[in-house]
């Protein structure tokens, strides 16, 4: 040990266990302060450091008690005299530091021996620790050459706080592993974690000069339309694009084609049973795609065949000739061909006094030796290809059709409760946004479109560039069913899109979800799509393809643990209730009690971060977001004491009685502010 560290020694290590140490400090310690060769140390402050010199390292210690003396030992002193007592340090070890400089790493890997000393740390060796170099350092250009304009500068760390142990300490997280990671952020309601994420993204879009964060992806499901505000200022100067759309369940807001769902997401959606409701939907939706595929000449053998032996089953059931009539019209009006039509039909099964003019001849035209049957015939499947809404409905009653001409009798029985929830959802005004034309403009884009405006991409030439770094889906007005069916759809094509796109993993995109426990849950969904499905599986295998999982929630022991078991980095703020302070437990075992024991009382706008973007588990006060996000407290007292007659200033929606369901907030007057 050399000279200077001598001169700063405080105690001697009479304690060492594999997670806790103990140091006696010197006799004549007076409050635990030390008075060093280069400034006054407050040694016995928790969360402070000490060095033990250990071979050509120092192992690293936290404190984490301080004690007047040995419990163990009983006093021999009066209690008039305790400022000569033995003073004792419990320390546990965090990681190690090289004497000679070098990186601070984390986890121990020698311990040191019985009375060994213990120094304070010098400033030089916190900046080891906690790597406190400058945040900004020089770009580059592609491939690693020079960067345009010359002189623009990155981003290598992230400030996001200020420590509150070591004073004017920036805290900060290194880019790559903090945003090349999942990241869980997590605390009670209130205590500041819409603030924290707010404030985050607010320092890496607000960084002053050349380059800004162009190249990144944000896509927030915003579940409590707070986010517009917070995010919006970063756009200026046009640095960054921030583009919000809002989900309200209509036309009029974001609208998502319902051809884009795939088929176990039409079957959760429907709520299809495995055995009997599964394979007509599958086939009726084959079908849908069949019908809309008109262009394709191969395919109209395959048309008629279906038509065929739907309407023969038709005419062989016990109903009048009036409703077969009804019935074969409604299907040519919805699925026809050019030999089998309602022009070429109507002729045979015009109804003369209650009866069809000439079933025999209709039969003879479908299904005699000249007919439209095929022999061994494999139905197309789905194709995601533009269909009516509406025309699923009709689909599947003719796939009901089409099994019954295959002697199952019972399946239209069997389907029934699936026909209802189709009905339910073809009438349910907050699925509007799902149904569409065919013909409709949605159609006009196919998927990769579609994905290519939410991430912020616009054509240029024969690429595209990046107009919209934040893309903000507002959910505030649509009910937990919709926010998982629109999320979980997203989520499955943004990651199917990086999975194919060539080089992989050269576009990171960012799923931020607010409320995350509404929609990736421990427990199964009692909606009909579960979203945690796909979250689960972005969360095992996201990092690969460079999608990755930014998730808010006050309720840890509520979400599926598999999505937290892969966040690499956490910032936790005040949880109080015993479940979610176990839970944090369980997937930190890394972490020290004596540092999750003060989650429960830490101030408002106050976390801890970990992980391994940091070196070290962290306590430290969030950066001030400006502007706020839209999550601030109720201000009781100044909206209860007021005077008699004051206005309430509130706008309140009108609910149509028709629809049962409030008017958009814009509709309402003037009038309507009591």
């Amino acid at each position: 040990m050399s000279h200077d560290d001598r001169k700063r020694a405080i105690g001697k290590v009479v304690s060492v266990a594999a997670d806790r140490f103990v140091v006696e400090m010197h006799v004549g310690t007076d409050n635990f302060t030390v008075v060093g060769f280069d400034d006054v140390h407050y040694v016995a402050r928790l969360g402070s450091f000490l060095m033990i010199p250990s071979q050509s390292e120092y192992v690293v210690v936290e404190v984490v008690g301080l004690r007047e003396r040995d419990a163990s030992t009983p006093s021999e002193r009066g209690d008039f005299d305790r400022a000569g007592s033995s003073k004792y340090l419990d320390v546990v070890p965090v990681g190690m530091l090289p004497m000679r400089g070098g990186a601070f790493r984390f986890g121990v890997s020698v311990f040191p021996s019985l009375y060994a000393d213990a120094l304070y740390a010098l400033d030089g060796e916190l900046d080891r620790i906690f790597e406190t170099e400058a945040a900004v350092e020089p770009s580059v250009g592609p491939d690693g050459g020079a960067c345009q304009p010359e002189g623009a500068t990155r981003y290598r760390v992230l400030p996001i706080g200020k420590s509150v142990v070591f004073e004017d300490y920036d805290v900060k997280v290194r880019l790559n592993e903090f945003f090349g990671g999942h990241v869980a952020v997590l605390g009670n309601t209130g205590s500041g974690k819409s603030c924290t994420v707010a404030s985050v993204l607010q320092s890496l879009f607000c960084k002053p000069k050349e380059h800004h964060a162009r190249g990144a992806t944000f896509i927030v499901f915003d579940v409590n339309g707070e986010y517009h505000a917070a995010l919006s200022a970063s756009a200026k100067e046009g640095a960054i694009g921030v583009e919000r759309v809002v989900l309200d369940g209509t036309a009029a807001g974001f609208r998502l084609p319902h051809w884009f769902l795939e088929l176990a997401e039409w079957e959760l959606l429907l709520q299809a049973s495995e055995r009997t409701q599964v394979p007509i939907l599958r086939m009726a939706l084959g079908l849908s795609t069949l019908f809309s595929n008109a262009g394709a000449a191969e395919l109209n053998s395959v048309r008629n065949h279906i038509l065929a032996k739907c309407i023969t089953q038709i005419m062989r059931d016990d109903s009048s000739s009036p409703s077969k009539h009804d019935r074969i019209i409604g299907i040519l009006q919805r699925f026809s061909t050019n030999e089998i039509n309602a022009a070429k039909i109507r002729p045979y099964i015009a109804i003369n006094f209650g009866q069809m003019a000439n079933p025999a001849g209709l039969d003879a035209y479908l299904v005699g030796p000249n007919g439209f049957e095929l022999e061994d015939l494999k139905l197309p499947a789905y194709q995601n290809l533009p269909f009516d809404f509406a025309a699923l409905g009709d689909a599947i009653d003719l796939a009901i059709l089409y099994a019954e001409a295959h002697g199952n009798r019972q399946i239209r029985d069997y389907c029934s409760q699936m026909v209802t929830r189709f009905q339910a959802l073809e009438d349910r005004p907050e699925y509007e946004f799902l149904r569409h034309e065919a013909g409709g403009a949605a159609a006009d884009n196919g998927e990769l479109e579609f994905l290519t405006r939410l991430v912020g991409l616009t054509g240029k030439g024969t690429g595209h560039t990046k107009a919209n770094q934040i893309i903000i889906i507002d959910m505030n007005d649509v009910e937990d069913e919709v926010v998982e069916l629109v999320s979980a759809v997203i989520a499955r094509m943004l990651f199917r899109l990086l999975r194919r796109a060539d080089p992989r993993n050269r576009f990171p995109i960012h799923l931020l979800l607010e409320e995350a426990h509404r929609y990736i849950s421990a427990t199964p969904s009692r909606y009909a799509v579960d979203a945690t499905k796909i979250f689960e599986r972005i969360a095992k295998e996201g990092r690969k393809y460079g999608m990755f999982v930014l998730l808010a929630s006050q309720r840890p022991s509520e979400l599926s643990k598999t999505v937290l078991s892969q966040c690499s980095n956490f910032l936790v703020h005040r949880i109080q209730n015993p479940d979610d302070l176990s839970q944090i437990r369980q997937m930190t075992p890394f972490i020290s009690d004596s540092v999750l024991k003060r989650l429960p009382s830490l101030p408002r706008q106050h976390a801890l971060v970990f992980g391994t973007s940091v070196n070290l588990p962290t306590t430290f006060k969030v950066r001030e977001a400006s502007p706020r996000p839209r999550s601030d407290d109720t201000a009781v007292v100044d909206l209860w004491f007021h005077e008699e007659g004051r206005a309430a200033g509130i706008r309140l929606a009108p609910v149509d009685t028709a629809g049962g369901e409030p008017m958009a907030v814009n509709e309402a007057s003037d009038d309507d502010i009591f």
